[in-house]
């Protein structure tokens, strides 16, 4: 065997050094060496630049940001409030309509129409209206009542603002003010609406600790354990990254609804865990206040785990009782009050409310009322004035730009826009209360501005990192702003994009001591050996990196850079001979692929006004037909990477001069030769060729090129084959396997790889090449010899090839070439598809190592939809018996039910689906979800090897060994005898996942700091605003009065505080 091996090494070898054209291109570099420089890539100098072009372009959005907050104050202060302010008086307000391919708009009510015009923007890949901002009000608050329309009249004055920023800085995305009423005013004006709760609360308030304690006695049934359950749900949601929480649910006794023992961080998995667990809450027993509040208060006073250290609330939801439990204050909470207690009296009931407003009131908290379903989001964010109270009272010490996580946008007609980052910060209300000259601790809401992760990314360095450096950026989280494998496949408005480094990257200890440093804003330098994927994540390469990272300044992030050894230097093109210039441009020209090759060119953006295409005939073609207007020097172009293409058309155009035009390709059984470039170029010969040519034409995204850059010797890829597809159809010799190899260059003591070079080989020619090489044959020529259990030979892979199986499989698992004729058609699939027992002792004995990891960014089909019935979303069903039981029809659950349905005919949003929810069927609509991904890669051993698989009464002997200088297993073993052989199948597709347990990744959460300020306390609060709310029985007459107004549709009473909601309504432009 070992006989065997060394010939198709010396094969492969010979093959690739008279065709592959390694040697030939090195020299064809160095007799060019007076067209490139040889520029040098310094980690520490490199990222500490850019991480300074970052805080300088930050910079500027923070002035502006901080200019709207300023205005915005001052023109509060300056409002005189309206007490009969009639919609379209003083300020007419323009309300889009509901259609949205109209473009005509209500001013006020019925007085006129305006019509607006709205163009494409190509920075917000929308229509957008310059002229106008749009107003956004949830659906759930009136726009008509005093408050919100006096809100529309001072907020008009921010227009002026808007537009002077976006003069400023034409590279301002949205400008944005977040109201406390619940009014949000952006700009420029579009129709869809914007997203904006989660960087609302982030820049609302300080970091929270907070338990969630839930009745769940006896009394708590029907519509009101449901409204718990929902408003539960909508409380989550207002829990950022940087805060922590835990629920219980008590009767009692308090126990927690899911596997949390303690406070964890509310990222969105955690929060997942919680809602799921909050839906199996039951409802039995009887109340015991001081169980839940005991539980919640000892929840709190944990000081051995991580936690916010800043706001701790406690939040009760109950449908009342009478227990004031004072002496549980008095013990955990009193003098201090350090600790905040908020209670929701849930669901219509006659209980006296008192005790639940004085637990409140008695602790620097809030009291509310939750009646219906209507009133949930409102009531369950409103809690956040309470919390912003101390930041106002601070003043402009509490002034603090707040940097939020990613949020994607969806952009209509465009798919994903760049992702934004939200800067925001706090605004305040400067007025005075009352003529003793009280300071106002009302927060007004929040200014916000959006930042393209685009914008950033231009200041990073593009192509002289080579195809495996990047780099990245994190915040004290340890989540990734800036990745490479940052991209999320969903939209989801709903959350951030939360993808923390270690998920981004494949975690190892090296990675978390830098991900610690980092997050606590050190500088650093630590050359690792790490594991990588490949970018079609089928393989693992085990590589050497250069990690690099400094923090940057005036924010909570960090910026990083990761570049391979080889990638310490690079050329850079200088093509001064304009003759030279048109000389190789010529080799870009289809006219000239039939005797020099066809020529793939990287769609990277060479200049301003190249039309960008997927098709790359098209792009090229587009390319050409500027080339010919401009000169790679003009200003419109990006210089560096017009000079290194046209260079690299050059270098490789006397490959084929020198090596490819003169060779036959037949006669080693090729389809083709192939080189690639760091300047884009991909040059692929005989012309023919091209047409089954599959891989990306930009270098950088092809995985032959990444992976041959890693790895040294000759890297084989067969086709890719999916073990649900059908098997590869051999029909004139167009399925080939690419073996390439990276052109390592050095240059006096500068060494670097700046090409990858390969050939395409035929399949089965190379299957029955395969055959003669693995045989006693020195020759193709040369007769076959028998050789059986009688004769005086060895068996070999060719003429015994029913008795003996022989493979060549990759590094990842794959095979690459078979002995047997009827696995020709499985080149590519995983070894354990085709022979399951083999590829299982082969992992068993070491030669292959698994690794397991989680793809968090995955899109998945929806699940098949249960048995929903047809009611209302969040709306509680009678059952059967309930309608034919008088004592329901006179409950309160009955009459609350009513309300909730003729609440539902007016303000109807609440029996629709979110607006991001409306987009595309729910039943074809693609859904976020983890995906656990498993690859194999080579073990520990590297010499020949031989072992027995025992099955029983029947064995199989193999032998197994690595061929030298390439990524491939040389496999001979006997053919199974007997079906006990059969063993259990190793598994690589990507499969569908829960992720890791999560109940047993907090017992051990990664590290994290929070933000370095925190407001929770100030001796001047004034706490006496408590919260309000009146019980009474269920009276048929009131409540019949209450229905009919109704549905006489009136509005109802304005909440006092509502807030920015998940589900945002009608849009409206400026007044």
């Amino acid at each position: 065997m070992q006989h065997w091996a060394r010939r198709l090494e010396q094969e492969v070898d010979g093959v690739m050094r008279i065709f592959g054209g390694v040697q030939q291109l090195r020299e064809i570099y160095k007799d060019n060496r007076n067209l490139f420089e040889v520029q040098e890539n310094e980690p520490q100098k490199l990222v500490e630049k850019v991480a300074g072009d970052i805080e300088s372009l930050l910079d500027r959005k923070v002035q502006a940001l901080k200019r709207l907050a300023d205005a915005a104050e001052n023109f509060q202060k300056a409002h005189r409030w309206q007490d009969n302010i009639k919609v379209g008086t003083p300020a007419p307000c323009p309300a889009l309509r509901d259609d949205p391919e109209s473009e005509d708009v209500e001013r006020g009510s019925k007085a006129s129409t305006l019509r607006l015009d709205f163009i494409e923007d190509p920075n917000f890949k929308n229509k957008v209206n310059y002229s106008y901002t749009a107003v956004q009000i949830p659906t759930d608050i009136y726009k008509g009542s005093t408050v919100i329309l006096n809100e529309l009249n001072w907020t008009e004055a921010l227009e002026n603002v808007f537009m002077e920023n976006r003069r400023q800085d034409p590279t301002l995305l949205w400008q944005v003010f977040g109201s406390a009423t619940g009014v949000t005013r952006y700009y420029p004006g579009r129709y869809q609406p914007l997203h904006l709760l989660g960087r609302y609360i982030q820049g609302a308030s300080s970091p929270k600790d907070m338990v969630i304690i839930v009745d769940v006695s006896g009394s708590v049934s029907g519509l009101t354990l449901k409204l718990m359950k929902t408003s539960v749900c909508e409380m989550l949601d207002t829990l950022s990254d940087d805060d922590y929480v835990n629920v219980a649910s008590f009767n009692e006794k308090a126990q927690p609804v899911s596997c949390f023992t303690h406070l964890v961080q509310a990222n969105v998995r955690n929060k997942k865990v919680f809602k799921e667990a909050v839906q199996g809450m039951v409802a039995k027993g009887t109340t015991g206040y001081k169980a839940g509040f005991e539980y919640a208060f000892d929840q709190l006073q944990n000081s051995n785990i991580t936690r916010a250290n800043c706001n701790k609330m406690i939040m009760m939801f109950t449908d009342g009782g009478e227990d004031r439990v004072q002496d549980v204050f008095e013990k955990y909470n009193w003098p201090n009050r350090t600790v905040r207690v908020f209670t929701f009296s849930v669901g219509q009931h006659n209980y006296d409310v008192t005790p639940l407003q004085w637990m409140a009131c008695a602790n620097k908290g809030y009291y509310f009322e939750i009646p219906s379903i209507g009133a949930i989001r409102i009531n369950t964010q409103e809690y956040l004035d309470v919390l912003g109270r101390p930041m106002v009272l601070a003043g402009k010490e509490a002034k603090q730009v707040q940097w939020t996580n990613v949020y994607e946008d969806a952009l209509e007609g465009m798919g994903l826009a760049p992702f934004p980052q939200g800067w925001t910060l706090p605004v305040f209300n400067l007025t005075q209360d009352g003529p003793g000259e009280k300071k106002n601790q009302l927060i007004l809401g929040v200014m916000g501005i959006d930042v393209a992760l685009n914008d950033i990314k231009r200041l990073t360095p593009n192509y002289t990192l080579g195809a495996n450096g990047y780099v990245f950026a994190i915040d004290l989280n340890g989540y990734v702003l800036l990745h490479p494998n940052l991209k999320p496949q969903t939209t989801n408005f709903r959350e951030p994009v939360t993808l923390d480094f270690l998920d981004a990257e494949l975690e190892d200890e090296n990675k978390e001591e830098i991900r610690r440093s980092m997050i606590d804003g050190n500088k650093g330098h630590k050359q690792i050996r790490t594991l990588v994927k490949s970018l079609d994540e089928r393989y693992i390469d085990e590589v050497t990196r250069n990690y690099t990272w400094v923090p940057i300044r005036s924010t909570n992030y960090s910026l990083g850079l990761v570049l391979p050894p080889y990638s310490t230097f690079y050329l850079q093109a200088n093509l001064s001979d304009q003759i030279l210039q048109v000389k190789y441009f010529e080799f870009l020209l289809p006219s000239s692929f039939e005797s020099e090759g066809h020529v793939f060119i990287a769609p990277r953006e060479y200049c301003k006004d190249l039309n960008a295409s997927d098709n790359n005939t098209e792009f090229l073609k587009n390319f050409i037909e500027l080339m010919e207007k401009v000169t790679p020097d003009s200003k419109q172009c990006n210089n560096f990477l017009l000079h290194n293409l046209i260079l690299d058309t050059g270098i490789t155009q006397q490959l084929v001069e020198r090596v490819w035009r003169d060779q036959d390709l037949n006669t080693y059984s090729l389809l083709a030769v192939f080189a690639a470039t760091d300047g884009g170029i991909t040059r692929v010969f005989p012309n023919k060729a091209a047409e089954d040519w599959t891989e990306n034409p930009e270098p950088f995204n092809a995985s032959f090129y990444r992976r041959s850059l890693d790895n040294h010797g000759y890297v084989f890829k067969p086709p890719h084959q999916d073990a649900l597809l059908r098997p590869l159809e051999l029909e004139n010799d167009t399925v080939g396997i690419l073996v390439s190899t990276a052109v390592e260059l050095s240059l006096g003591r500068r060494t670097l790889r700046p090409a990858v070079v390969g050939v395409k080989l035929d399949l089965e020619a190379w299957a029955e090449k395969f055959k003669v090489l693995a045989s006693n044959r020195t020759h193709q020529d040369q007769p076959q010899q028998q050789c059986g259990p009688n004769s005086h030979c060895e068996m070999d892979c060719e003429v015994n090839n029913e008795d003996l199986l022989c493979v060549l499989i990759d590094d990842g698992g794959f095979l690459v070439l078979s002995n047997q004729n009827h696995q020709w058609d499985q080149v590519g699939r995983f070894f354990s598809e085709v022979d399951a027992n083999l590829m299982l002792a082969l992992y068993n004995n070491s030669f292959y190592t698994r690794k397991e990891s989680y793809d968090y960014q995955a899109a998945c089909a929806p699940q098949p939809p249960g048995n929903l019935g047809a009611a209302p979303r969040g709306v509680f069903v009678p059952t059967v018996a309930d309608f034919l039981n008088l004592a329901w029809w006179t409950s309160a659950a009955a009459w609350s039910l009513f309300q909730q349905l003729l609440y539902g005919l007016i303000y109807h949003s609440w029996f629709q689906a979110d607006p991001a929810e409306a987009e595309g069927s729910p039943e074809t609509r693609e859904s976020s979800c983890v995906m656990k991904q498993t690859q194999y890669y080579f073990g520990s051993v590297n010499a020949s090897y031989n072992a027995i698989i025992d099955c029983g009464n029947c064995s199989r002997l193999f032998h197994a060994q690595r061929l030298t200088n390439t990524n491939l297993l040389f496999v001979v073993a006997e053919k199974p005898l007997c079906s006990q052989c059969e063993a259990g199948r190793l598994l690589q597709k990507e499969t569908h996942s829960d992720g890791p347990e999560q109940c047993e990744l907090v017992q051990r959460p990664r590290y994290r700091r929070g933000p370095h300020i925190c407001f929770d306390y100030n001796a001047t609060e004034d706490t006496s605003d408590c919260g309000r709310g009146a019980s009474f029985p269920p009276s048929l007459g009131v409540l019949v009065s209450l229905q009919l107004l109704l549905l006489l549709g009136l509005p109802p009473r304005p909440q006092p505080r509502p807030r920015p909601s998940l589900t945002e309504g009608p849009e409206l432009a400026r007044p």
